[in-house]
């Protein structure tokens, strides 16, 4: 199972980025896919998480800015944000958890990160 974010890059305040997740392998299902975020310094933290039923759930710090939303045919997450703040600056990993592949089960997944950066 490998996971594989795009998107990221450099934004000014108030502008948007909108990530991407690709999983890959002979993936039969996964349950929840997640967004986490670790600026440098600080320890990882949960941004939004959305459900294998297409619940999505927010950390306070992005409600009403970040929309997360999955595309379980192309096995893809994504992550909009809008209305970007310089405290949004990190790096985003894309997380699978409760992966189900042909042969087995893995509990979680990550991706390699992808950098976002919001600065004039």
């Amino acid at each position: 199972v490998q996971l594989v974010e795009s998107g990221g890059g450099l934004v000014q305040p108030g502008g948007s980025l909108r990530l991407s997740c690709a999983a890959s392998g002979s993936i039969v299902s996964i349950n929840t896919m997640a967004w986490y975020r670790q600026a440098p310094g600080k320890q990882r933290e949960l941004v939004a998480d959305i459900s294998s039923g297409g619940v999505p759930d927010y950390s306070d710090s992005v409600r009403g800015r970040f929309t997360i939303s999955r595309d379980d045919a192309k096995k893809m997450v994504h992550l909009q944000m809008d209305n970007l703040k310089p405290e949004d600056t990190a790096v985003y990993y894309c997380n699978a958890g409760g992966v189900k592949f042909e042969g087995g089960m893995k509990s979680s997944a990550w991706g390699q990160g992808t950098q976002v950066t919001v600065s004039w």
